[in-house]
């Protein structure tokens, strides 16, 4: 392995993922949306997301759905990070629905939708409890019953999202609003909602605990499929490949030092002060890795007894003494990545890709 640092990834078990997470979901009528903005528009990702049976793909990037159509991949494409109304021309291009809580960007989806001779599809997101994105409930049936007159975009139904900024767990009540709200709205605006869109990787525990409200038939769904894990309830997809997206870094330093620096101590180059606890001398690595390449705090290593014990914009630094193995320069050390660690390493530009079968 030349091109270090690096990721490794196992586009095969992400396709596993995909085709068991589409199953899975299709079994109680739920159609799903792979999102697959965490890989930051990978080809081999996406390709991989299609191979599992998945044909509609969300991204958070035009640039990455550019690059999807571009090289020829054939899917539905979803917008997940509300527009830009100064962007509503590529949004009209590039994507097939985009999910929308602003009425002024409506209206200019709306005019950059006539001028191509498109409808444009659109799904309203509801804020039921995170504080992320969304209409609140109360001012819904307001929004639509003005959103609904916008001419060349077709309102095709509610969605939302917990979990991603305020932590809120997804419940059957909270999930359940949305279908509550859809049966309201219906009747007291005579519109048609068809998708309801219950959440993301998060909501997926209703499906195994088989308390997915009757009346949810979309998820959107990307760090169960790329990692195997749902952070917000703190657990792994059952039955789920694992660490799909990993990182290797060389050693390029292996010594016995002092864990205490020697001198008087200021800040360190991030502005931060910190602070030491002397352990005597332990043996410490240094990998060709750094803050630069990656998001330390996402990063695990995989090599048992090695710890992380900081890391400047170029350099990362692990004791190693109790790892009871014999290393020495050149070594190379696995680590695993946490969804944060795996988005920037995808996003990073210094890091190659190595992909595995």
């Amino acid at each position: 392995m030349k091109n270090l640092p690096c990721t490794n990834i196992k586009v095969s078990r992400i396709a596993e993922n995909a085709r068991q997470m589409k199953a899975k979901c299709q079994s109680l009528g739920i159609n799903l949306t792979g999102v697959v903005k965490g890989a930051a528009g990978d080809l081999r990702v996406a390709e991989a997301f299609l191979a599992g049976g998945i044909n509609s793909l969300g991204d958070s990037r035009l640039k990455n759905i550019k690059k999807f159509k571009e090289a020829g991949l054939s899917a539905e494409f979803m917008l997940l990070r509300l527009p830009d109304p100064r962007r509503a021309d590529e949004v009209v291009e590039l994507a097939d629905i985009s999910l929308n809580s602003e009425l002024i960007t409506l209206k200019a989806l709306g005019e950059a939708a006539r001028a191509q001779k498109k409808l444009h599809k659109v799904i309203i997101m509801v804020d039921v409890g995170d504080l992320r994105e969304g209409v609140l409930p109360g001012e819904i049936k307001d929004f639509l019953a003005e959103a609904r007159h916008i001419s060349s975009i077709e309102i095709i139904g509610l969605g939302t999202n917990v979990g991603c900024y305020g932590g809120v767990l997804p419940t059957p009540e909270n999930t359940a609003e949305l279908v509550e709200l859809k049966s309201q709205l219906e009747a007291s605006l005579s519109i048609k909602l068809e998708v309801i869109s219950g959440g993301n990787t998060a909501t997926t525990v209703l499906l195994d605990q088989g308390k997915m409200p009757a009346g949810v038939n979309h998820l959107r769904v990307g760090e169960g499929i790329l990692q195997g894990p749902d952070i917000t309830n703190q657990r792994e997809l059952p039955g789920f490949n694992q660490q799909n997206i990993a990182l290797s870094a060389a050693v390029i330093e292996l010594k016995r030092k002092p864990t205490v620096p020697r001198g008087t101590l200021g800040h360190d180059a991030f502005g931060q002060q910190p602070s030491f606890v002397d352990k005597g001398e332990r043996l410490r690595a240094i990998l060709a890795v750094g803050r630069q390449d990656v998001r330390i705090a996402g990063l695990k290593p995989s090599l048992a007894g090695a710890e992380i014990i900081g890391a400047s914009s170029d350099h990362l630094l692990l004791d190693v003494t109790e790892a009871g193995v014999d290393l020495k320069v050149g070594d190379i050390i696995d680590f695993e990545l946490d969804y944060g660690g795996m988005l920037s390493a995808m996003t990073s530009p210094y890091l190659a890709r190595n992909y595995l079968q």
